[in-house]
């Protein structure tokens, strides 16, 4: 009898332990099943973090991409804008010209005293601009271009085309090197001892343009850097290379479609300065092939006049001002021996028919750039990647056209 109790209590104890073991599993089942929902939900969390960022960084160079496309129609829109004025100047100008052979054809003896009254008022203004554009000019150059007489190698760096400049300032002495046809680094040496002593770029301080330049035609004047903002079609930077900001710009109504130089077509606004101020020579295409110079006021980067030039862009490899005269170098596609054989002045001081050919001493020679500096009356020139300097004799205009020869050299040598 007494194992009948035990055997009661036994069985009691097992379905107690085997109820409470079915309660442990079933829990077990559902922590389970709530951490397989609880990793499903942060994977999904995961994933949907992944797509904002890839919508959010699409959406972002997106942006990126109208903001530019946006500036590109600005320019565009600036660049129709003057087209558009040039042509409307132009549709005025035919409209007197329609309006006055009209009115001469009512009556031909009005016609003759028209075309009498015509002429005598287009010389006078033509005769008060040139006086005019004589005293904007400031005409105290009274020397031309003699020959070449030595040259020298200051260095050799950089790519096959470039330019280096200093500025023709009083108490400026830096050497600035900006190597290719397009780049936005500009390298600034202490002096040309530096820049001479220097085999890298090491010593020199960088300084990083805001968009990069096209071409080699740029200018260092009073402290800015003048240049051709590639990409564009016409417009003009003015830098200030201390400060490292833009301070003006300015767009040259009908260039840079063609080159500016038969044998160096990257340059299309080639930007020059002499003893009267900043220059730009170009072409236009409807002049013939024949190079076209531009006064620029440097300080509002406003036109001020523009001479259509006899020097035709046909294997025309660099150019440069001097008092206020296109001084152009040609050479052969092949290479060769440059020369300059067009000079077309501004002050009508040197006639063109009197210009005899000016050689250079080197035999190969292949410029990318020529500048002309007033201060030390030396030409700067990039010739196949060699920084070299030209110095030259000049002749002194006298009084009446009267021409004898005069030392040009620089006081201080380089």
């Amino acid at each position: 009898m007494a194992a009948v109790p035990l055997r009661f209590l036994l069985v009691s104890f097992f379905t107690s332990i085997l109820g409470e073991t079915q309660y442990v599993m079933q829990d077990a089942a559902l922590l389970h099943y709530i951490d397989r929902r609880i990793l499903s939900v942060e994977n999904r969390l995961e994933k949907c973090n992944r797509d904002i960022a890839g919508y959010v960084q699409e959406f972002w160079e997106f942006s990126k991409k109208m903001m530019s496309r946006l500036e590109g129609l600005n320019i565009l829109k600036a660049e129709l804008k003057n087209d558009v004025e040039h042509l409307l100047s132009r549709v005025e100008r035919a409209q007197r010209d329609i309006d006055y052979f009209e009115t001469a054809k009512e009556s031909s003896n009005t016609c003759v005293e028209i075309d009498e009254d015509l002429v005598e008022q287009q010389r006078m203004e033509e005769e008060e601009s040139k006086r005019k554009i004589k005293l904007m000019l400031n005409a105290s150059c009274n020397y031309m271009l003699a020959g070449i007489t030595s040259l020298k190698i200051v260095k050799k760096a950089g790519d096959t085309d470039g330019s280096w400049l200093k500025d023709p300032g009083k108490n400026y002495q830096k050497i600035y090197f900006l190597t290719g046809t397009k780049n936005k680094i500009v390298s600034e040496f202490a002096n040309i001892r530096v820049f001479t002593e220097s085999s890298e770029t090491r010593s020199a301080r960088r300084v990083t343009l805001p968009f990069p330049w096209q071409g080699t035609g740029h200018a260092v004047y009073n402290g800015f850097l003048f240049y051709h903002r590639h990409g564009s079609l016409n417009e003009l930077i003015k830098f200030d290379i201390q400060n490292r900001n833009i301070t003006d710009r300015m767009l040259l109504p009908g260039v840079g479609e063609t080159p500016a130089y038969g044998l160096h077509l990257s340059t299309k606004i080639d930007l020059a300065v002499d003893e009267l101020g900043l220059w730009a020579i170009y072409t236009e295409s409807d002049i013939s092939g024949n190079l076209v110079i531009t006064k620029i006021n440097p300080e509002n980067m406003t036109e001020e006049h523009t001479w259509d030039t006899s020097c035709k862009s046909q294997n025309a490899e660099a150019a440069f001002m001097m008092c206020g005269a296109l001084y152009v170098l040609y050479n052969s596609p092949e290479g060769g021996t440059s020369r300059i054989e067009c000079i077309y002045d501004t002050l009508q001081t040197i006639s063109p028919h009197e210009v005899p050919q000016l050689h250079f001493p080197k035999r190969q020679t292949s410029h990318s750039m020529v500048h002309y500096n007033s201060k030390e009356k030396q030409l700067f020139a990039w010739d196949n990647g060699s920084q070299v300097i030209y110095k030259f004799q000049c002749f002194t205009i006298l009084v009446f056209l009267k021409i004898k020869k005069a030392s040009c050299l620089p006081k201080r040598s380089v």
